[in-house]
């Protein structure tokens, strides 16, 4: 095989900021230290690189750029050449850069070049999105990797799934490390040192002591410092001395990674090297190890958002959307006074810059319109026939026991403004529409399900069916048919599309379980309800499929006491997979346990590898609310306990 030229993300898709220490290019602690100097020499060859007329090495000093957080300057230079540009492998590589400099969009460029028929840009497409953590709905990385004639096409999807938490992905390359080629093993060894743990470190050993090419070698050596491994650190650290260019300039790319603080000195030395390409790498090398090490990417980390207070006693039914810069809005419902549905409240949001770490002060992003109150949010990026880049706000505005729509209305600047709002439940009664809730399928179709009364008090029984448009969302119409079920009825539905081309319906009920129902007309009429096989009180579940895998995932409250009020408290919160399109369910884990807490109306968004929820956490204090932040790698919910 070929030997394949790949150029690695080496950084998050985080602009770093430009101060430096007084110090020039020494270790202090886990960096290294850059006098002013010392930074505007990197800066220097970073931007002789990106304008220069050699296009790999150009793209590779664009990266530094975004690293040293000129973000905005890289954008400036690379969208013209974007615009211009025909050749696909080319392409990808600008639309790749303009993504980690904060334009998400041209990630559907690469996705569109991997899906395409024409195989010259496939190989590139799949590597880049692996760079920069993109892989759209993960339906044409599932099928790249499913075939088996092009192997670099299959180890860079397999390379773009495994990040995103693939468990059959990362299997496939750690097997690779063994195989006949060592072309292949060098580039699952390149991969790994990304996507891999310590328990790789043996197989790298072996590989690199085995290896009889220097630079397939080094590749090994620097996968093996990048997971830790000390002998492989000090391999890393002579490599940048070695008189092979391609292994200088790798093994700088790889001092990141590594996090090779101590070879500031040879890095800054590099900032002359003849080849130009390892002067880019040394350059960005330097202010990456300048600033402090990007979070672990396996961590399970949570933040209480939006914490209940004595005046704004509950906050509940969130909502998240990924931005186009790569930030994270996060919506949810803020009630004053109590805790009631019935309460005064209005919907306000949060921006995250660090995958939900911290976040800004709220800001209100819907007024309170209704006679009680406007709850229930839903935050989704459309696509076709909608607008290109649009975010629809969905929410309810409730005016009565008999009286609740929802709403939409449609941002085409990022959520910073939405225009007047749509009606979608035309209908009277009163209409139920869970927070994270709206379903856009293959075809276009946007499916709204509602649980529908007329009226919550004097009627309160439920029946559920769906909304639908087909004109990106400014026209609805009621679906024909309607799912019903004893006692309280059919309640708080959530849809998804099947591999087959059906919908199903999950439902909340009083009989003790998940309740499903299936349509075979995207959304219009449906089949009897029946049980998904899985124990749940009366509380709302929500299902989604995991792009990384195409598998299910469904989150729920695991329990059920026959004769409690709603069949039970709200806690466990737990989550389980299936394979089989619902048939049945997996990797039963508990997302939350404290019996002391109960946690609902949960929402899911997938991002850069990560599942992100939000729930609702009771208390502090009796009767309050407040909302959570949860984000799981997606490698969590397939590990063994």
């Amino acid at each position: 095989m070929t030997r394949m030229i790949l150029t690695l993300v080496t950084v998050a898709l985080v602009a770093f900021p430009h101060g430096v220490a007084a110090d020039d290019g020494e270790r202090t602690g886990d960096t290294v230290a850059l006098d002013a100097v010392t930074l505007a020499g990197c800066l220097n060859v970073l931007r002789e690189g990106m304008n220069g007329e050699d296009f790999w090495p150009a793209i590779h000093a664009a990266e530094g750029l975004t690293a040293a957080g000129y973000g905005k300057e890289v954008r400036e230079t690379l969208l013209p050449r974007l615009d211009a540009e025909t050749d696909d492998q080319r392409r990808c590589g600008l639309a790749r850069e303009l993504v980690r400099a904060g334009d998400r969009r041209h990630a559907n460029v690469m996705l569109e070049i991997l899906a395409g028929e024409d195989e010259y840009g496939h190989v590139h497409a799949a590597e880049s999105l692996y760079k920069v953590w993109e892989i759209g709905d993960g339906t044409a990385l599932r099928g790249a990797f499913a075939q088996t004639e092009n192997v670099p096409l299959r180890l860079m999807s397999a390379a773009a799934l495994a990040r995103s938490g693939n468990p059959e992905a990362l299997k496939f390359l750690r097997e690779a490390l063994g195989h006949d080629d060592p072309e292949v093993g060098r580039i699952a060894a390149w991969v790994l040192a990304r996507v891999g743990d310590e328990t790789d470190i043996p197989a790298l050993s072996d590989g690199a002591a085995e290896a009889e090419d220097d630079l397939v070698r080094a590749f090994y050596q620097h996968a093996l410092a990048a997971l830790g491994d000390e002998a492989g650190r000090e391999a890393l650290v002579a490599n940048l001395s070695d008189e092979d260019p391609a292994v200088r300039t790798y093994a700088a790319e790889f001092a990141v990674d590594a996090r090779a603080t101590s070879a500031g000195a040879q890095l800054k030395t590099m900032l002359n090297d003849e080849h130009p390409d390892a002067r880019y790498r040394a350059a960005h090398a330097l202010i990456a190890l300048s600033q402090p090490a990007t979070p672990d990417p396996l961590t399970d980390f949570s933040a209480l958002v939006y914490e209940a207070t004595e005046e704004n006693p509950r906050y509940t039914e969130g909502s998240v959307v990924d931005l186009n810069d790569g930030s994270l809005l996060y919506a949810t419902t803020e009630f004053s006074g109590s805790g009631s549905d019935f309460a005064r409240a209005h919907i306000v949001a949060r921006r995250s810059q660090d995958g939900g770490r911290t976040w800004s002060e709220p800001r209100i992003l819907q007024e309170n319109t209704g006679d009680l109150n406007v709850m229930s949010a839903t935050l989704r990026r459309l696509r076709a026939p909608a607008e290109p880049g649009e975010i629809g706000f969905f929410y309810l505005q409730k005016d009565g026991f008999n009286d609740l729509n929802l709403y939409v209305r449609f941002s085409d600047d990022e959520a910073e403004t939405f225009g007047e709002p749509v009606l979608v439940t035309a209908d009277p009664g009163y209409h139920v529409v869970n927070n994270d809730r709206v379903t856009q399928l293959s075809s276009g179709r946007l499916v709204v399900p509602a649980a529908s009364t007329e009226d919550v008090r004097s009627v309160n029984h439920f029946v559920s069916h769906c909304y639908l448009s087909d004109d990106g969302g400014r026209t609805w119409r009621n679906g024909k048919g309607a799912v019903d079920m004893p006692r309280r009825g059919a309640m708080e539905p959530e849809v998804i599309e099947l591999t087959d081309g059906r919908l199903m319906m999950i439902l909340r009920n009083q009989l003790g379980y998940v309740a499903a129902a299936y349509s075979e007309d995207e959304g219009d009429t449906w089949s009897e309800a029946e049980s998904l096989g899985v124990t749940a009180p009366e509380a709302p579940a929500t299902i989604r499929r995991i792009p990384a895998t195409g598998d299910l995932l469904l989150v729920w409250n695991n329990t059920y006491t026959e004769g409690a009020g709603h069949g039970g408290r709200r806690t466990p919160l737990t989550a389980a997979v299936s394979s089989d399109e619902g048939e049945s369910w997996t990797h039963v884990k508990n997302l939350e346990s404290d019996p002391d807490h109960t946690y609902s109306y949960t929402s899911i968004l997938f991002f850069r590898g990560r599942a992100l929820l939000t729930y609702w956490i009771s208390g502090p204090g009796e009767g309050r609310y407040s909302s959570q932040f949860r984000s799981v790698p997606v490698s969590w919910f397939y590990a063994e306990e």
